[in-house]
């Protein structure tokens, strides 16, 4: 009753910043983040009625998966749910592990993953979409964010191959001459680092891997997989539970969606991308960095192809994309109508739009496009 409570006035408060114009940032998170300051209750409804088309929806639509699109899929629930009152859709912020397997078991309508299906998931998926398979239909993008906690230092730049040592053990102390080559000028401790990540399958830990292993190879020589690949470090429970570390323990370091730093004034790593400048974790740093990623998907399948080696500049490199996992054919008819009129809304321009105020990185329209023509084609 409390959290409803403080979601109510929060939600009050931020109703009326709307209506003066000002701008709501309540960057993406990749768990539940209701219990903090940027939760997505506090988002006021913004959409017109007349931007969401309601044609052939009914009833309870199901889904679940990737929490990094909490926030946004709460708004843009709340917004459809409001335009069309015989539709109902109930999303579960869980995984993306386990929305693909929800989406494989014919338990939902769609799914959330912060990663596309693998070749099995995809052979998996045909036993449920009967005349199809499953698709990745990129939605949500937004930047993963490098926490630190170190008393006396509020700002900090690492590279790729230093953050590999870092999260591999191989670097221990916060003095050492590699983070110390990269901070000119900034006194830092002789504290021992304290490396936290995530301790159950998470999206968010495959695509720090992806960025490992891409900018630094020579360093980082594990499969970027959902589960934590590294020996020592120290696990916790969800990007809450690793941000919670952070916040309160010294030396310490971790990874997450933006929303947990700016939501705990955690402070963020600066990428040395070997570009002009390092680079900070910012949804506008991040859309720069996506809007460089091509499609590799084949047929109707829009998986993309995300350059993390980019020095362009103000391209910030550490990105996820998460997608709507769907059946190209062979959708449930109790459903279909549902799923199409919802993710024709969430990849509008409306829905995208409302990414930016909430800190989220819109699909390019260059890809955008392509997933509306998709959406519309589901059958």
């Amino acid at each position: 009753m409390k959290l409803q409570r403080k979601n109510r006035l929060r939600a009050t408060a931020l109703g009326a910043l709307a209506v003066s114009s000002a701008l709501v940032l309540t960057a993406c998170g990749s768990d539940d983040n209701s219990g903090s300051d940027t939760g997505s209750g506090a988002t006021k409804t913004t959409a017109a009625a007349s931007d969401i088309k309601c044609d052939g929806a009914q009833g309870q639509l199901r889904a679940s998966g990737s929490s990094a699109q909490k926030n946004a899929m709460d708004l843009w629930v709340k917004n459809y749910m409001a335009a069309c009152s015989g539709a109902e859709v109930n999303y579960n912020s869980s995984s993306s592990g386990e929305g693909i397997v929800a989406f494989n078991q014919g338990t939902v309508g769609f799914a959330g993953s912060d990663s596309a299906l693998k070749p099995e998931e995809v052979a998996e998926s045909k036993k449920i979409c009967k005349t199809g398979q499953g698709i990745n239909l990129p939605m949500v993008g937004g930047p993963i964010a490098v926490g630190f906690h170190l008393e006396g230092v509020d700002s900090l730049t690492l590279d790729a191959p230093t953050l590999a040592k870092i999260f591999d053990t191989k670097i221990k102390k916060w003095n050492d001459p590699a983070i110390a080559k990269l901070n000119s000028g900034v006194k830092l401790p002789d504290t021992a680092i304290q490396a936290f990540h995530r301790s159950e399958d998470s999206g968010t830990t495959q695509n720090l891997g992806k960025y490992l292993g891409a900018a630094a190879p020579s360093d980082w020589k594990y499969e970027a997989e959902k589960k934590w690949p590294a020996p020592g470090g120290q696990a916790a429970s969800g990007s809450a539970g690793v941000a919670a570390q952070v916040k309160q323990v010294n030396g310490s370091i971790g990874y997450f969606e933006l929303s947990y730093a700016s939501s705990q004034q955690i402070s963020t790593v600066d990428i040395d991308t070997g570009g002009a400048a390092p680079v900070k974790a910012t949804s506008e740093d991040a859309s720069k960095a996506i809007a460089a990623a091509k499609i590799k998907g084949t047929g109707k399948d829009l998986a993309l192809d995300l350059d993390y080696t980019t020095k362009a500049e103000g391209a910030y490199p550490i990105v996820l994309v998460t997608y709507e996992v769907v059946c190209d054919t062979g959708n449930k008819a109790d459903t279909l109508g549902s799923v199409k009129s919802f993710l024709t809304y969430t990849s509008s321009e409306a829905g995208q739009k409302l990414l930016i105020d909430a800190g989220y990185a819109p699909i390019p329209e260059a890809i955008n496009t392509k997933v509306r023509e998709t959406v519309a084609a589901l059958s």
